[in-house]
């Protein structure tokens, strides 16, 4: 999204000068007002070609900026400033100490801004890219509240926190992709290599197509047009790769990829838990810094990577606005369990929500190491016997016109 630069007042007139991402000039101006906020002018910043190449964290085929780059970043950045290094010393170091090409080079722009007069969240808020809403924004509380080192503390342990999360994902998907693409590459080996020399050994036998068994004929079928058509079989899984791809960016696409994601059968439970543990945390971390809570749930809705759970969460900030609260909504929607509405309602009546959305979010993070793990011991036998029967099959139909010949011949 396109960053902004604005200057408004609040309802008591005074000034304050901010840099927001947001959709569009418009959008931004209605989102100030439902704060409070008039605004004076309004600028979008020029971002550099470095933060707008790629997706993700990526810069074209430069060297990716991983979460454990920026929360390395982050952890050192607030030693040095909790140690009382000046700010662009602190930008000095880092820049020299980075083994991250792509982000040394944003490192040494951020130092440049700091210098020229900038503050640290403005000169990061350059980069949306690599540092995202969630990140400016702890920064920018951290910088107004005089607890810089605090709040980059917090933000490096979200982020380790995220990191580890997503490796978990990551580590229980491994197994299946590998026998998966084992198994794709067992099957195209037999089908395309091994299938044609027993079915030419059988024409030589005398035997035509019609006294196959039927499975295979099917297997023969299969590696004809294999053969023959390959580059067919290679467009029509590119167009579907690129067609879903596309299909994805768009809103509607985008909503319809997200609830089959919530409702699949065995990985559905398992994304909604990542979700609303990524919620909880994310939530419980701005909070801790001081971000107002309408801004905090707008960040939120923004890094939970899922449209239907994100529509619940602006619900619930519109609610808030309104002067109600914050479960009520949650409830309604269904996406979060009674367990995290309930929780929230206490933190809400107690003033405590930043630590209820804590102790959400480590019972969540908690509950989806035991669904990686559940899921990959159930993984791992249904994989073997999915391959051992698709070899099985494809050996069997390759033998049983030898079978027939060698019955005949006894005969």
């Amino acid at each position: 999204m396109p960053t902004f630069t604005f200057t408004a007042r609040d309802k008591s007139g005074q000034q304050v000068e901010q840099t927001q991402e947001a959709g569009s000039k418009d959008a931004l101006i209605k989102s100030l007002r439902d704060q409070g906020l008039y605004v004076s002018a309004i600028t979008e910043q020029k971002v550099p070609k470095i933060a707008k190449k790629g997706k993700g964290f990526s810069f074209g085929f430069g060297k990716r900026v991983g979460l454990k780059d920026l929360a390395i970043f982050c952890r050192q950045f607030a030693t040095m400033i909790n140690a009382g290094v000046s700010l662009v010393r602190c930008l000095d170091v880092l820049e020299q100490q980075s083994s991250n090409p792509t982000l040394k080079e944003i490192i040494r722009d951020i130092q440049k801004e700091v210098e020229g007069g900038a503050t640290l969240s403005r000169a990061m808020a350059k980069f949306p890219r690599v540092f995202s809403e969630l990140a400016s924004g702890l920064v920018r509380a951290g910088e107004v509240g005089g607890v810089l080192d605090e709040t980059l503390e917090r933000l490096a342990g979200f982020m380790e926190n995220d990191l580890e999360l997503r490796q978990k994902i990551k580590s229980a998907m491994t197994y299946p992709v590998i026998v998966l693409a084992t198994a794709i590459g067992i099957v195209t080996f037999l089908v395309m290599f091994i299938l044609p020399k027993f079915l030419q050994l059988f024409f030589d036998l005398g035997m035509g197509a019609e006294d196959f068994p039927g499975p295979t004929r099917f297997l023969m079928n299969v590696s004809n047009f294999a053969i023959s058509k390959w580059y067919i079989m290679i467009g029509i899984i590119v167009g579907l790769w690129v067609g879903i791809g596309r299909l994805k960016q768009t809103k509607t696409g985008k909503r319809y990829f997200d609830m089959i994601m919530l409702k699949l059968p065995v990985f559905g439970p398992l994304n909604h838990k990542v979700a609303v543990a990524r919620f909880a945390r994310t939530l419980s971390t701005l909070l801790s810094s001081g971000v107002p809570i309408l801004q905090a749930l707008e960040t939120v809705a923004g890094t939970v990577a899922n449209d239907i759970i994100a529509d619940a969460i602006l619900l619930a900030r519109a609610s808030i606005r309104e002067g109600d609260t914050i479960a009520d909504p949650l409830a309604e929607s269904r996406m979060f369990p009674p367990m995290v509405v309930q929780m929230i309602t206490i933190g809400e009546e107690t003033g405590q929500l930043d630590n209820m959305l804590e102790k959400v979010a480590d019972f969540y993070e908690r509950e989806v190491d035991a669904a990686v793990e559940a899921l990959t011991a159930s993984l791992e036998p249904v994989m073997i016997v999915l391959l051992g029967v698709i070899v099985g099959f494809i050996v069997v139909a390759m033998f049983m016109p030898l079978v027939g010949i060698i019955s005949n011949l006894s005969q």
